[in-house]
């Protein structure tokens, strides 16, 4: 096994690219910090994934790695290998199993560069370690770990958790506005119809809506709708198909993730699909409703004590594909509200007192 240096004084630690896999990051970027206390740990990550950890105390400084701006094309890798080579990073953790991650790496001329020998960057890599051969049978958060204690890095708890920050929180409390003082008296139900990778993930939007009409008469309950402008759509659905209209707030595309983060931290129950924001919600350890289809909800399922899956098991899950390969979607099309409606009341019998729940 390769060993590290003992004490490396600048790590730069690759961030992974979305959301939900920077998530399951947290325990191995945790076990970095405490097994290297006084180093200045940088993470170079993507704009939408920064504010994962934006708060967190486990890193010092992020460096954003904008591929759509100053760090596009060619010129702007160029760019990005300059400004990396110019701090002078001592060693270099790659969190993400990408070709580019090591290559950038590399000719940013870092002395030590460790992570999986995936994707054929073995020879860029100054330490290498292998997939265990069954890392595909455990939760994403294991993989990470894994990875970081083949580095020689003494690995610490897998609990997840997040940082939202004042700022986030005061925003949260603006956007939800007389929502929040209902709390205790009427369930505030995060819905997320969304997810980015393919429609075969996705719950049908007419779905959710049957869900919201069902909690809005049985629960009397709030509906607040997250994800990002391509939900829009979906939300629409929602709101219309609602029989209380003025009871479903839609927020797609109108936070940032900081302040979606602070708004999920204050929901009763979060009602999603397999997604990033699935694992925010699991992170801020909000009961979560999980909705599975095409994906494996034992590798990529919620990461906290009060969860339910909701699936429907078929011969051909989990398929893993974006789109549905027969065309009919029916992992997806035969979970009914009503099923999930069930799932969201357990999960809201096992909540703990208000005063002694979610900090407001």
């Amino acid at each position: 096994m390769a060993v590290f240096p003992k004490k490396p004084a600048k790590i730069l630690i690759r961030s992974t690219n979305w959301i939900g896999d920077a998530v399951m990051t947290i325990p191995a970027v945790r076990s970095i910090r405490n097994h290297y206390p006084d180093a200045e740990i940088t993470l170079l990550a993507l704009p939408w994934v920064a504010d994962v950890f934006k708060k967190s105390p486990w890193v010092d400084k992020i460096f954003l790695y904008e591929k759509k701006g100053r760090h596009h094309g060619l010129r702007g890798r160029l760019r990005l290998i300059s400004e990396l080579r110019k701090e002078q990073f001592t060693a270099a953790i790659l969190l993400q199993n990408a070709f580019e991650a090591a290559l950038i790496t590399f000719l940013a001329g870092i002395p030590v560069r460790g992570g999986y020998t995936t994707d054929g960057r073995s020879l860029l890599l100054s330490h290498r370690v292998k997939k265990s051969a069954d890392i595909a049978g455990k939760h994403q958060v294991y993989y990470y770990q894994e990875m970081v204690a083949g580095l020689g890095i003494l690995t610490g708890d897998n609990r997840l958790e997040l940082f939202p920050g004042k700022e986030a929180v005061t925003s949260a409390s603006i956007v939800l506005n007389n929502f929040v003082t209902t709390r205790g008296k009427r369930p505030l139900i995060g819905f997320n119809p969304g997810a980015a990778y393919g429609p075969a993930k996705r719950w049908p939007a007419e779905k959710f809506a049957r869900l919201a009409e069902i909690v809005c008469r049985e629960l009397d309950g709030i509906i607040v709708v997250f994800g990002t402008d391509a939900d829009n759509k979906a939300a629409e659905v929602i709101r219309d198909g609602s029989c209380r209209a003025k009871s479903v707030l839609d927020l797609t595309g109108k936070t940032d993730l900081s302040t979606a983060m602070a708004c999920i931290d204050l929901c009763d129950v979060f009602v999603t699909n397999d997604s990033g924001l699935m694992h925010v919600a699991a992170a801020l350890a909000t009961p979560t409703a999980a909705i599975f289809g095409s994906t494996d909800h034992i590798a990529t399922g919620p990461w906290c004590d009060k969860f339910r899956i909701i699936r429907n098991s078929m011969d051909c899950s989990p398929c893993k594909k974006t789109h549905c390969p027969q065309g009919h979607l029916q992992c997806m099309e035969q979970i009914s509200a009503e099923q999930v409606f069930k799932a969201v009341k357990e999960l809201l019998e096992k909540l703990p007192p208000q005063d002694e729940g979610k900090t407001e």
